[in-house]
């Protein structure tokens, strides 16, 4: 039985990840600027908060996506490293943190080195000409995981905006399948998975 789980969990990381092919679209040159000034900005994922309540639900939902992402990421550092970033960057544009991480379930199954058939790479499966479009041209950068989640976070705030806050449409945009009903179907099942109820 445990060699069976083994191997089964060999082909799960083993899989390419299913992501689909975000397509690089003509934006206004304000557009990018602000792009790559929010993918560039140095400060670390560290919350802050204003009250003592936001701060004890914060670390209450810490532990809670700690638990039910242990079986997926073993190592508490990484778990605890990985998910501060997950809050810090979907807070940071305007995201839900569930919501995202339905999303990397779905893009890569939690899995920093995961890239795709058609080269998207990273927890959130960003497509390298991102890093051209509004970075440094270094894809390799992709797979930090800090880098992978503001990209991540940005892009789909972006397409959010140009959908006029259309969840669904957003999320076609994001995987590459505007207009099919399979991508933001799955993201919308498996962001119920990491709801959080205080």
């Amino acid at each position: 039985m445990i060699l069976l789980f083994s191997l089964w969990t060999a082909l799960l990381y083993a899989l390419p990840a299913q992501a689909g092919n975000q397509k690089e679209e003509a934006m206004a040159d304000s557009v990018r600027l602000a792009l790559s000034k929010a993918i560039s900005d140095p400060r670390p994922p560290k919350p802050s908060f204003n009250t003592i309540e936001e701060r004890i639900s914060y670390l209450h939902w810490l532990g809670e996506m700690s638990s039910r992402l242990k079986k997926r990421i073993p190592d508490y550092q990484t778990r605890i490293e990985l998910l501060e970033t997950i809050w810090y960057e979907s807070k940071r544009a305007g995201l839900d943190p569930a919501m995202v991480m339905g999303l990397m379930q779905v893009e890569s199954a939690f899995r920093k080195y995961a890239t795709s058939v058609v080269g998207a790479r990273g927890y959130m499966q960003v497509m390298p000409f991102w890093s051209r479009s509004i970075g440094d041209g270094d894809a390799t950068k992709l797979f930090h995981m800090q880098t992978n989640l503001r990209y991540g976070c940005s892009i789909l705030r972006l397409y959010m905006d140009m959908e006029k806050g259309d969840l669904y449409l957003a999320l076609g945009r994001y995987n590459g399948s505007r207009g099919k009903p399979e991508y933001p179907n799955a993201v919308l099942a498996n962001w119920k998975n990491w709801e959080f109820k205080k």
